[in-house]
């Protein structure tokens, strides 16, 4: 396990994906020491007042003749695993250049860069979608070299805005239950075209035995991670337990986006250490998985960054149409992190050989503090 001091620490540099852990503290003892907390330390803390305001900035409009640096802002929107943000971000003549920062990896729980090259993707449909609705479309490719980057390479042309336009700064990943209403069929056709990519397939479960199927394997994999001290480790590392630490380092999972209470950085690692449980994890995913319309599962056509990039695409137009819609949607990417599991996983969406590559539950559900990301400032390199 980490020592107190590795759990404190921030990793310099900075998700799916995949911003995704939650209940990380056991709800009923935790929120009374989060009541005690908050009247000893309050001002240690900062408020949710603080936050929203402090990351209200995040969300503005997009100007009608945006800079780069203002689609980049947008493309820093998309998820990412942790939300460890590990890009950066090179202008060029009539390009963005979107490049892994492999400080900003999380190697236990990914630890051959497919969460990372995902997410990359995942901010390039954002540039992309940005772009195009203020009239400069263009196109998104990977490029081999120096670790592999993605380019979108635009030119001006007529505006072509879109619902998933619009829905860039909503989104969200929503670590919460759901209402259980079912999502319609017209509704899931759109998901399903809206996700549509070359070289990614897209499996919706809704049928409740499969999805209990799917349930089992995320228990079984989020037992098998809670077991690895590592994975915990660095798990713990990108927690941020209340306002002003998620404001000062701009990144990682901020607990109160959970539903946690907001704890001082003295206490939340060992409130983590007290009550992070894998049963009362597995509990909360159980209930959460229960309480979803549906689950979407990913698979790319091979398993190279180039793909992996793809797949970002695709769960990223996905996750703006479910938006769109009015629902919500959460990472559940234990059978995919887990290596053994993804046999079962694939056999269970009807891919047998295949690696998947991601997981979301969607559905109706709450509105959630968004999560934090980094001054565009500090992604941009020359």
């Amino acid at each position: 396990m980490c020592s107190d001091g590795e759990a404190d620490k921030t990793i310099s540099g900075d998700g799916l994906p995949v911003n995704r852990r939650h209940l990380l503290i056991g709800a009923g003892t935790v929120t009374v020491l989060g009541g005690a907390a908050a009247y000893l330390s309050a001002s240690s803390m900062g408020s949710s007042a603080d936050y929203a305001r402090g990351i209200a900035p995040l969300r503005r409009p997009l100007a009608d003749t945006p800079s780069a640096r203002d689609l980049i802002g947008y493309a820093t929107l998309a998820p990412n695993g942790h939300n460890a943000q590990p890009w950066l971000f090179r202008i060029g003549d009539k390009r963005i250049e979107i490049l892994p920062d492999f400080a900003r990896r999380t190697p236990v729980v990914d630890p051959d860069d497919h969460h990372l090259f995902v997410s990359l993707g995942a901010a390039a449909e954002n540039v992309s979608l940005a772009s195009a609705a203020r009239g400069a479309p263009g196109a998104v490719r990977f490029e081999q070299g120096n670790g592999g980057s993605v380019i979108f390479d635009f030119e001006p042309a007529r505006a072509i805005s879109s619902f998933l336009f619009e829905a860039i700064t909503q989104r969200q990943s929503t670590r919460a239950e759901f209402d259980g209403r079912t999502v319609l069929p017209a509704d899931l056709d759109m998901l399903g075209r809206a996700a549509a990519m070359p070289g990614v397939d897209l499996v919706l479960l809704t049928d409740r035995s499969r999805i209990d199927r799917l349930r089992d394997l995320v228990l079984t994999g989020n037992s098998a991670q809670m077991a690895d001290a590592a994975f915990v480790c660095e798990l713990k590392s990108w927690l941020r337990f209340n306002p002003r630490q998620a404001l000062r380092t701009g990144d990682g999972l901020y607990s109160v986006a959970s539903g946690n209470p907001a704890l001082p950085d003295w206490l939340g690692p060992h409130a983590f250490d007290w009550f992070s449980t894998a049963q009362a994890q597995n509990d909360a995913y159980a209930r959460q998985i229960r309480s979803s319309s549906g689950i979407a599962v990913f698979a790319g056509a091979g398993e190279t960054p180039a793909h992996w990039v793809a797949v970002g695409q695709a769960c990223q137009r996905f996750a703006l149409q479910a938006t769109a819609l009015g629902l919500k949607h959460a990472f559940i990417n234990q059978p995919v992190e887990v290596p053994a599991l993804r046999p079962d996983l694939a056999a269970l969406i009807g891919l047998t050989g295949r690696r998947p590559d991601i997981v979301m539950r969607f559905g109706y559900g709450p509105a959630l503090p968004y999560a934090p990301r980094r001054p565009v400032s500090a992604v941009i390199v020359a």
